[in-house]
């Protein structure tokens, strides 16, 4: 069986944390930052169904590494939206950012 290699923290939490600067970043478009919440809000009840309510750093950093199908079925499926396929991997990156502070191992 093979391993399942986890990327490192000190990697995806930056990925991460740019996502939601790049989501603040849109608040002058309120059309546009309406949708990436709307997004953000899909992709954080598909975390809680993936990683639970009580999770670790390392536990939601593997459920990010086949985040890119996932994210883009439950999107397709509840926030379907012109352009949102533009807009999946920082609506992605916040939802990782914002819901990492739930971790029981969370630090700033």
């Amino acid at each position: 069986m093979r391993a399942l290699v986890v990327e490192p923290l000190d990697i995806v939490r930056p990925e991460w944390e740019e996502g939601y600067r790049r989501l603040e970043a849109t608040r002058d478009d309120p059309q546009l930052y309406r949708r990436l919440l709307e997004q953000v809000e899909v992709l954080t009840d598909e975390l809680r169904k993936r990683v639970g309510t009580t999770f670790t750093l390392a536990e939601l950093a593997r459920a990010y590494r086949d985040a890119e199908r996932w994210t883009r079925i439950a999107i397709e499926e509840r926030a379907p939206r012109p352009g949102w396929a533009t807009t999946l991997s920082v609506a992605e990156d916040a939802a990782f950012h914002l819901y990492q502070r739930g971790a029981v191992d969370y630090r700033p």
